[in-house]
């Protein structure tokens, strides 16, 4: 095994381990991965490895993931982990942060508890939190690092729609319109909503002139595509010329894409977080700036 660190990865996002690994100088390693008759999974990992270990896994769709964490992580450590880092550029069971009815878990107490029991640094992308300000409170490991990919997005939206008007969904998508707008001067608005159900909302247009404007909707997570096919079809109906999205994390749950572009959205714009067609932002080079950034001391990458 090689002296520099290691990227511990499964086939699934090979694409994105292998970018990520050039990225922060680690020496990439796939996860083998059996799943018996009965649904029980063997993981298999390289036999020896270094003392600086990071693992990527974005965790959508995470149940079974979350199980090859529990069984991936003490394994590394037998094999000679000293460091163990999780890069999730999606963050899975963060936005349940408190019992709406009795009887309820909180998910994001009880995952980023347990995670960070397991990895000694926890790095992710745009995660969705609500009550609380910042990661550490979700995930209380020894470092807990919270990127965001909106001005990525920004730059994005800037170069392909010169002058758009960044419109969010809802209130909490504020803190990534405002960062992509601020580079560029791009004039930017948000929507109020209120949630009827998971499939289910009712949103209302800011106080402002769409008329004539390339309104471009960006967001943390397109997941059943409810929210933003909603927005877009009011932007239209207010006069907008056009309307594109851009999100962090293409989730895209069933015909959730179709439900968007049936209502009149043009471009669907997302990161890497989550691979999927519609990507045109990577985030390699900003993960592996992270990575550096939660280096022990003495590390290689930091020679």
């Amino acid at each position: 095994m090689s002296e520099r660190g290691a990227l511990l990865y499964f086939e699934d996002e090979t694409p994105t381990a292998l970018r990520l690994a050039e990225a922060a100088g680690l020496v990439p390693h796939r996860v083998e991965r059996h799943r018996f008759p009965d649904g029980e999974t063997q993981l298999t990992l390289p036999a020896h490895l270094p003392p600086r270990v990071v693992l990527l896994r974005s965790l959508h769709q995470p149940n079974d993931k979350l199980t090859e964490l529990l069984l991936a992580s003490p394994t590394a450590r037998q094999l000679g982990a000293q460091h163990l880092s999780l890069v999730a550029p999606y963050l899975a069971y963060m936005r349940q942060d408190m019992a709406f009815a009795p009887g309820q878990a909180v998910s994001q107490r009880i995952v980023g508890t347990w995670l960070a029991t397991m990895f000694d640094a926890v790095i992710t992308v745009d995660p969705h939190l609500h009550r609380v300000t910042t990661l550490a409170e979700a995930v209380p490991a020894h470092q807990a690092i919270a990127l965001s990919a909106a001005p990525l997005l920004g730059d994005w939206i800037a170069q392909h729609r010169p002058g758009a008007f960044l419109l969010g969904p809802d209130s909490e998508s504020a803190q990534w319109v405002t960062q992509a707008a601020a580079a560029h001067g791009l004039q930017h608005a948000v929507c109020s909503k209120e949630r009827l159900g998971d499939r289910a909302v009712r949103i209302a247009l800011p106080a402002c002139d769409l008329r004539g404007q390339a309104v471009v909707l960006l967001d943390d997570v397109a997941s059943s595509g409810h929210t933003l096919a909603t927005a877009a079809a009011l932007a239209l109906a207010a006069g907008a010329a056009s309307v594109d999205v851009a999100v962090t994390h293409a989730l895209l749950a069933g015909d959730a894409l179709q439900r968007i572009h049936a209502a009149g959205v043009g471009e669907f714009w997302s990161t890497d977080s989550v691979a999927h067609e519609s990507n045109v932002v990577g985030l390699a080079s900003m993960l592996a700036q992270a990575l550096r950034a939660c280096e022990p001391a003495g590390s290689v990458l930091d020679r």
